[in-house]
């Protein structure tokens, strides 16, 4: 097994997500025999040019098929194996919606299905290649374990992980190159127990993915104006931590934030929980809205649908002043 060290997290952060779950692959055979890896024609993307020179009979090639490589997965899956499907986001959740609901949902088939460059990361494809939905979609269906990390050392986590999970999961991979660091030494990795990275009593900001560093970030922004901010990674969104949710009811905010769709996401699942509370603060959910930005830069993305640091943490002293004022 690779050693997680600060050597290694640097340079799982330098290759992204993609390239981290790469690297995580090639501990996959000695965390379970069984362990198979397929591609939709995307090995160097997916990070598995070394997984494909060290493991050649367990990586299969489907080519520009996606839905029948969710279909061969399920059938490795029904053998015994557990087969770690990867592909665009968009085309995972999306395209693959079918194959999805009824391999991994209905039959509950223990497919690792990975969605590579989630939310805006390959908008510079253009928005047919912008994965928006993908969290809502898979929400909708059912015994389907979502987990969204937030750094490259979160996806070596998850990769593992899922490997030792029977059950379907949906492995999100946001952000690019370069992603910055959110945890800097090991951690403990628990399906639907999220991590409190930051305390605080006015605002509680539950981010996911590639926006947990930017929460905190905006959290330090909004420190200077005076406001106490707690930050947490909620790196399981199906089956989502209740208790996390509840604790965040003692705070006089409540943020969601996601590279994502508002509509079903992550603050879709916490509005849904908080529908049923009598006693709760207001809730502000920050993702995308509107329609579909044209093709651009990553960064330029995040500017634009308000997604960086700096916006986040302006609308959120917004909000909170507009409330409290």
């Amino acid at each position: 097994m690779q050693i997680i060290s600060p050597a290694n997290i640097r340079l799982w952060s330098r290759l992204g997500a993609c390239g981290a779950f790469g690297q995580a692959t090639l501990d996959l055979p000695l965390i379970n025999d069984k362990a198979v890896v397929l591609t939709s024609d995307l090995c160097t993307f997916s990070g598995l040019e070394r997984f494909k020179k060290k493991y050649p009979d367990r990586l299969y090639n489907t080519g520009i098929a996606e839905q029948n490589m969710v279909g061969i997965a399920a059938g490795l899956a029904k053998e015994g194996f557990i087969p770690f499907a990867t592909t665009y986001a968009t085309f995972a959740a999306m395209r693959c919606a079918d194959q999805v609901k009824v391999n991994m949902g209905y039959m509950q088939l223990g497919v690792k299905l990975v969605g590579m460059t989630a939310g805006l990361s390959a908008g510079i494809l253009g928005a047919t290649h912008m994965s928006l939905e993908d969290i809502a979609v898979m929400r909708s269906v059912p015994n389907i374990v979502i987990l969204s990390p937030a750094d490259c050392l979160s996806v070596v986590k998850a990769t593992w992980t899922a490997a030792e999970t029977e059950a379907p999961v949906y492995l999100r991979l946001s952000g690019t190159m370069n992603s910055p660091i959110v945890y800097k030494e090991d951690f403990n990795f628990e399906i639907g127990k999220a991590i409190t990275l930051r305390e605080g009593k006015d605002i509680a900001v539950l981010a996911t993915g590639s926006m947990v560093y930017n929460a905190l970030k905006a959290a330090e922004q909004l420190e200077e104006k005076g406001l106490s901010v707690r930050v947490v990674d909620m790196h399981t969104i199906k089956p989502v931590d209740l208790e996390t949710i509840q604790k965040a009811c003692s705070t006089k905010l409540i943020v969601t934030v996601e590279e994502h769709s508002v509509y079903g996401g992550l603050g879709g699942a916490v509005a849904e929980i908080l529908a049923l509370k009598s006693d709760k603060p207001p809730h502000l959910i920050i993702g995308v809205s509107g329609n579909y930005p044209h093709a651009a830069s990553y960064q330029f993305l995040l500017e634009q649908t308000g997604l960086s640091a700096e916006k986040i943490a302006l609308k959120i002293q917004t909000t909170y002043e507009e409330i409290y004022k």
